[in-house]
C-alpha cells in the first residue's frame, strides 16, 4: 500500500509539506523537481512552458516578457554546505555508460534542492561541463576566490505551507502567491 506524501512526512515527524527526498525512483524524483521548479519560477514572475513529449534536451521553456529559454531541470544534492549537480546526462544502455553535456542546447539549469526546499536558476555559461556545486554555507577551509554563493541564483518563492487553493471549477484562487496567476 503506497502512503501519502503528506503522511509519509508527518510519519516521520516533519511537517506536511511536499519531501522528495524518500524516493528511490530517479524518474519520479526528477518529475517532482520539475513541477517544483516550474512552480517556483511562475511564483517569481515567468510564464513557464513544457516542450511536448521527452525527447528534448531541456524540460521546460521560460518567458520573461522579452525572450524564451530552454531549461534543463535537475534534482540538487545539499552536501559540505553546498548544492551540487550533475551538469551533463547520464545513461548506461547503447554499448556502455556515457555522459552527455548540455552547451549550447539549454540556456539555464533549473536546480531544486530537497534538503534546503530552495530552487535555484543558473545560466549554464556559469557552470561546468560535469558537476557544479553552489556554495549556501562558507567553506570550512574559508575559501572565498570562485565561490558560486547559491543566494546570488535563488528562486524567490513562497514556502508550500502558504499556497492555498480556494474555490473549485473556474472560479478557483491559489492565494499565498506574490504576484496574480496568469489569465
Amino acid at each position: 500500500m503506497r502512503r501519502s506524501l503528506q503522511e509519509m512526512n508527518v510519519r516521520r515527524g516533519a511537517s506536511p509539506s511536499p519531501n522528495i527526498s524518500f524516493l528511490r525512483d530517479t524518474k519520479t524524483v526528477g518529475e517532482l523537481s520539475e513541477l517544483i521548479v516550474a512552480m517556483h519560477l511562475a511564483q517569481a514572475g515567468y510564464l513557464v512552458s513544457k516542450p511536448l513529449g521527452e525527447n528534448q534536451r531541456y524540460d521546460l521553456i521560460i518567458d520573461d516578457g522579452n525572450a524564451l529559454y530552454k531549461v534543463q531541470v535537475k534534482t540538487g544534492r545539499f552536501r559540505n554546505g553546498a548544492v551540487e549537480w550533475n551538469c551533463c546526462s547520464t545513461h548506461g544502455h547503447r554499448g556502455g555508460p556515457s555522459t552527455k553535456p548540455y552547451f549550447g542546447q539549454i540556456d539555464f539549469f533549473g536546480v531544486y534542492c530537497p534538503q534546503t526546499r530552495t530552487s535555484y536558476l543558473v545560466p549554464i555559461v556559469e557552470t561546468s561541463r560535469r558537476l557544479t556545486s553552489l556554495r549556501v554555507y562558507p567553506a570550512k577551509n574559508s575559501q572565498l576566490r570562485k565561490v558560486r554563493w547559491a543566494k546570488k541564483y535563488l528562486i524567490p518563492s513562497e514556502p508550500f505551507e502558504q499556497l492555498v487553493l480556494v474555490g473549485a471549477g473556474d472560479d478557483a484562487v491559489v492565494t499565498g502567491l506574490s504576484s496574480p496567476m496568469p489569465s
